[in-house]
């Protein structure tokens, strides 16, 4: 038997005579957003699309060697579900490798890790059968229960008082892919939080403002990555727990036999600080953390109940339990209090806090030292009466502007979509509900500053916005009918879904203003833009397809092709979230 090892797609050029010929992958590949692909595997899927362009046919025999089958990871709510999977099975087949088994897809709006697991079972059963059908493979014995199992991690401890690094000097080429952000991002102060929603209205959205003076670069409707802080009682809770010093300083090393991936955060570093900044403690873990979890616990009732969580038999009880209750690691270790992880394992066995991503909603043009967010804070009633509480929109909205010493986020910048057409004279069409409205905004002030600071003639721009009541949860208000009145908004129409007896929303709206919206489309050019909920995109999306069959004589087939022509010119743009 060979050994396999586990590398980020930016590691290898994927058409490297050393990487193609009697080469055997198993490729894992997540979609992002509307059918793209991963930061990490930008340039391999580029590179990919390049020679299946112009030379796909002189790469085949150079791959010919190559046997691989393909994981998918994606969410059927989006239009281009599992895009990366299937480009990944039918591109290494174009460029002549076999594939051993079968394309598998993840569904992450129902269960991603049981599709994971279906797929997985089979892909060893076939590995095994076509490489190995006569080895023997290894067992665990009973001793091994009591056992702690391989950790890849060793941990080095400093003396008290040691320099720690909060921006670290490691060269990017050492850090692991996942981890580029927490070496990046930079620290900007918040200058302004406000409410958005009228107290009656029950939930929150915050108006955040950042200042990234000499830090930061963005455009009009960019996105920015937020990193998030745990809150100071969920970490004292882990530690205590564990029983680690907060104030100790460590750095990680390989353990031996183990291939180094990269720094996965800057180090040194004290125990406090990466339990603050880089580990996930709040959101429930899988069934397969679960599992790996059951190695720690010390007695046999904890050890069982982690067991039938992490099993197929327990998914309904997993879920009832872990998803809906909203158990994260602090939780999870209250509950089973035999768990006993040594600090490398528990670096190794956590997930990483991911970063946030918001539409900034100004201009760079009008606001080019900040950044404005608008930030839905997620709060949950679990069965118990507590509150559960997302990590980054709480940590947003506590920031408390006149407090300088913890009023800052650490933040970068990604560029976005939404980009106003290149002839300003041409209309827009912008429909954002709820704190979809964010990049319109940001549109709607770079249309205001090209028509009063650059003197340019500007198009038509439509809005449409939706929200519950007209008195509890319209943000920004004042601002959109201030745009209203200055002429920079032509046409704003809104839908209101809880003030009359039949729900209204957005779609309506753009249905209700059909031949308007086709003669805006196809005979003055107009851009559209949608912001929002996936199935507030995809009843957007088909309403868009109606329209273009009813005004424009077209088949609904030929409605398909057409929308996706607009959106190959960019002028259909969307940005979703599940």
């Amino acid at each position: 038997m060979q050994d396999a090892t586990l590398d980020d797609m930016t590691k290898y050029p994927p058409f490297d005579d050393d990487n193609s010929e009697n080469c055997r992958v198993i490729v894992l590949a997540a979609t992002y957003g509307e059918g793209e692909p991963t930061d990490n595997s930008i340039e391999l899927v580029n590179e990919m699309k390049e020679c299946l362009e112009s030379e796909g046919e002189s790469k085949r025999n150079n791959m010919g060697l190559l046997e691989y089958c393909v994981f998918g990871l994606g969410n059927r709510q989006y239009e281009h579900y599992n895009a990366m999977g299937k480009f990944f099975d039918s591109s290494l087949e174009t460029f002549g490798g076999k594939r051993i088994m079968p394309l598998g897809l993840g569904d992450d709006d129902k269960d991603l890790e049981a599709d994971f697991d279906a797929w997985k079972d089979l892909m060893w059963a076939k590995l095994r059968e076509k490489y190995c059908a006569n080895a023997e493979l290894p067992t665990r014995s009973a001793d091994d229960e009591n056992k702690l199992p391989e950790c890849e991690f060793e941990i080095e401890y400093f003396p008290s008082g040691h320099t720690t690094a909060i921006h670290s000097d490691i060269p990017l080429n050492q850090v692991h892919g996942s981890s580029k952000p927490y070496f990046t991002s930079v620290d900007c102060p918040v200058t302004a939080c406000r409410e958005l929603r009228s107290p009656e209205d029950g939930g929150s959205t915050v108006h955040v403002e950042i200042d990234v003076s000499n830090q930061l670069a963005y455009l009009t409707a960019d996105n920015l990555g937020v990193l998030p802080l745990n809150d100071a009682s969920v970490v004292q809770s882990v530690a205590d727990t564990l029983g680690y010093d907060l104030d100790a300083v460590f750095s990680l090393k390989p353990a031996p036999g183990h291939e180094w991936h990269g720094a996965p955060f800057p180090m040194p570093i004290t125990v406090r600080e990466c339990l603050t900044r880089y580990l996930d403690l709040t959101s429930a873990p899988r069934r397969s953390d679960l599992k790996l979890l059951v190695q720690y616990a010390r007695d046999i009732i904890d050890r069982k109940a982690l067991q039938r969580l992490s099993s197929k038999e327990g998914k309904k009880e997993y879920k009832e339990k872990i998803m809906e209750g909203y158990v994260g690691m602090v939780d999870l270790l209250k509950l089973c209090p035999s768990l006993s992880i040594p600090l490398e394992h528990f670096v190794s066995v956590c997930h990483y806090l991911l970063p946030r991503f918001y539409t900034i909603a100004s201009s760079s043009s009008e606001f080019p030292n900040h950044v404005h967010l608008a930030v839905s804070v997620t709060e949950d009633k679990r069965k118990d009466g507590s509150i559960f509480k997302g990590v980054c929109s709480s940590h947003l909205a506590g920031l408390k502007p006149s407090d300088k010493s913890s009023s800052t986020v650490r933040v970068f910048n990604r560029p976005s979509t939404f980009r106003l057409p290149k002839d300003s004279e041409n209309p827009i069409i912008m429909i954002g509900p709820g704190t979809g409205v964010a990049p319109m905004r940001a549109l709607l002030q770079e249309r205001r500053y090209q028509r009063q600071v650059q003197n340019m003639s500007v198009g038509l721009n439509i809005l449409y916005f939706g929200c519950k009541k007209r008195e509890m949860d319209f943000i920004y208000r004042e601002e959109l009918e201030s745009f209203e009145k200055e002429g920079v908004l032509n046409k704003f129409y809104l839908a209101f879904s809880r003030e009359q007896n039949e729900k209204v929303y957005v779609q309506h709206m753009l249905s209700q203003n059909a031949t308007e919206t086709w003669d805006l489309i196809h005979n003055k050019n107009a851009s559209i833009y949608v912001c929002g909920g996936v199935r507030m995109g995809h009843d957007v999306a088909e309403t868009l397809k109606e329209i273009a069959v009813k005004e424009g004589a077209l088949s609904l087939e030929e409605a398909k092709e057409y929308l996706a022509s607009l959106a190959n010119d960019g002028r259909f743009v969307q940005e979703l979230w599940a």
